[in-house]
C-alpha cells in the first residue's frame, strides 16, 4: 500500500510538472475566456464599452395629436436591449430638431400622415441616409404597435390591460400516458435552460479529461517499457501496483485540471461586464440540479476508471511508441461514440437511442448524465445502469491487470490476442 501511494505522489507531481500539461491547461483556460468575453471585446473595439446611450427619435406633429403624445409617452420594456427615446417636435423645420440631426445625437424623426377615424395613420421615418436598421425597425414597430392599440382602445383598458396584450404567452407540453385512459395526460416540467448549459459544460469537461488522460496513461506506460525503464521497476513494485498507481494518480491529475477550468468559469462569470450574462439568456442558478453535479461526479469516476484501464492494458502490450497512436485507436473510437451520441441528441434527450446507451457501459456515463440533466430517467433506471457501469468497470479491472502483468514484459511486435490469452493464463489475479 505504501509503494502504491509512492507511486500515486510521483505520478501526480511528475504530470502536473510537465509543460505539456502547463501549456494544455493554459490553452483551454484561454480559450475559454476568450469565448465568455468576446461580446464584451467586441464592444471594447467598437467603442462601445461604457454605457450605451438611448436612441432618440424625434416625432414631428402638431400639439394635441393623440398619436403624438401617445409615443412621446411610451416607455420601452426594462428588458430591451436597444433603448428608444422619442421626443416631441412642432415642425421637420425645427432648429433643435436640426441641429441634433446634424450632431447625430438624433437618429431620425417620425412623421404621420393626416389623421385616421381608427386606429394609427401612417407613418414615415426620415433620416439622413433613408435608412433605418433592422433593430431599430424592431423597436419602433413595438412602440407604434402600442400606440395603435391605445388608439383603439381608448380609455376601456387600463394601463396593465394593456401591458398584458402585449405580454408573451407560455405554452406547456405535455406527454400522453401510455398506460392511463384515452386522453389522460401527464404534465412534463420543461427543464430549466441553466441545466442544459451545465449539461453540455460537463460533457465537454469530462471528455476531453478522459481522453487526455488516457492517453497519458498509455503514453507514460509505452515510454517506460520502450526505454526498459519497466524491467528495473518492476522489481522495486508490483505490476498491479504500478498500473493502479498510475491510473490514480493521473485520475488526480484529470481532477485538477476540471478544477481550474471550472475555478476559470467561475471567474469570468464574476467580472462585472459578465454579471448579467446568465439573466441575458434567461438563467438562474438557483434552478439548477444539484443531483446533475452530484451523479455527473459519480458518473466521471466510474467512466474514467472503466477508459483509463482499457488504455493501460492497450498501452502495456505496445514496446514502441510510435506504435501505440494505431493501438489506442479502438479505445478511443468508442470513446468518440459515447461522446457525440449525447452531444447531438441534446435538444431531444429521451430518444430510444439514447435510453439504450445508457444502459450499455461504454456509453453509458455521459449518455445517463444527458438523461438525468434535461431528460426523463426514473430512479431504478439509474441505479440499473451505475450498477452494470460499477460491474463492467471491476471486470475491465480484472482484465486489464492481467493483460498489463503480461503485456508489459513482452518486447517485439505487438502480441496477438492469442499470445496474450496464452501468455495470461500463466498469471493468476
Amino acid at each position: 500500500m505504501n509503494k502504491m501511494t509512492t507511486i500515486i505522489g510521483f505520478t501526480f507531481k511528475n504530470k502536473v510538472r510537465t509543460k505539456s500539461f502547463m501549456i494544455t491547461t493554459l490553452i483551454l483556460v484561454l480559450l475559454l475566456s476568450i469565448g465568455m468575453n468576446i461580446p464584451y471585446l467586441i464592444k471594447v473595439f467598437n467603442g462601445e464599452d461604457g454605457a450605451k446611450e438611448a436612441t432618440q427619435i424625434g416625432v414631428v406633429a402638431e400639439q394635441g395629436f393623440k398619436p403624438a403624445e401617445l409615443l412621446t409617452a411610451y416607455t420601452p420594456p426594462a428588458e430591451a436591449e436597444d433603448q428608444v427615446v422619442f421626443t416631441a417636435y412642432p415642425s421637420a423645420d425645427d432648429a433643435t430638431l436640426k441641429q441634433g440631426l446634424e450632431d447625430g445625437k438624433i437618429e431620425g424623426y417620425l412623421t404621420f400622415a393626416a389623421e385616421g377615424s381608427e386606429g394609427l395613420p401612417p407613418v414615415t421615418y426620415h433620416s439622413k441616409d433613408g435608412d433605418i436598421s433592422s433593430k431599430l425597425r424592431t423597436n419602433l414597430q413595438a412602440a407604434l404597435q402600442q400606440v395603435n392599440t391605445g388608439l383603439i382602445v381608448g380609455d376601456k383598458l387600463t394601463e396593465s390591460q394593456v401591458a398584458a396584450i402585449f405580454a408573451p404567452v407560455a405554452i406547456d407540453t405535455a406527454q400522453l400516458s401510455t398506460d392511463g385512459a384515452a386522453g389522460d395526460a401527464e404534465h412534463v416540467q420543461d427543464k430549466p435552460p441553466i441545466n442544459y448549459v451545465v449539461v453540455y459544460v460537463l460533457l465537454m469537461l469530462f471528455f476531453m479529461s478522459v481522453m487526455m488522460t488516457g492517453n497519458m496513461i498509455s503514453a507514460e506506460i509505452t515510454s517506460e517499457k520502450s526505454s526498459r525503464i519497466m524491467e528495473i521497476l518492476i522489481t522495486s513494485a508490483s505490476p498491479l501496483t504500478q498500473m493502479f498507481g498510475k491510473v490514480i494518480g493521473i485520475f488526480l491529475v484529470g481532477l485538477m485540471q476540471i478544477a481550474i477550468i471550472s475555478a476559470a468559469i467561475a471567474v469570468n462569470l464574476m467580472l462585472p461586464h459578465n454579471s448579467g450574462i446568465l439573466s441575458d439568456f434567461d438563467m438562474d442558478l438557483g434552478q439548477l440540479d444539484v443531483g446533475i453535479l452530484v451523479y455527473g461526479f459519480i458518473l466521471y469516476i466510474l467512466g474514467y476508471f472503466l477508459y483509463a484501464l482499457m488504455y493501460a492494458a492497450v498501452g502495456s502490450i505496445v514496446s514502441r511508441t510510435e506504435d501505440l497512436g494505431q493501438a489506442v485507436m479502438p479505445v478511443m473510437m468508442v470513446g468518440f461514440v459515447s461522446f457525440y451520441l449525447p452531444l447531438f441528441s441534446i435538444s431531444n434527450p429521451d430518444t430510444l437511442l439514447v435510453k439504450v446507451a445508457s444502459f450499455v457501459p461504454f456509453t453509458s456515463s455521459l449518455s445517463l448524465l444527458l438523461r438525468i440533466g434535461v431528460g426523463e430517467v426514473a430512479v431504478w433506471e439509474i441505479m440499473v445502469s451505475l450498477a452494470i457501469l460499477l460491474v463492467t468497470t471491476f471486470i475491465f479491472g480484472w482484465l486489464a491487470a492481467k493483460i498489463y502483468r503480461t503485456g508489459v514484459l513482452m518486447y517485439g511486435k505487438r502480441p496477438s490476442i492469442k499470445e496474450i490469452r496464452k501468455a495470461m493464463k500463466a498469471y493468476k489475479i
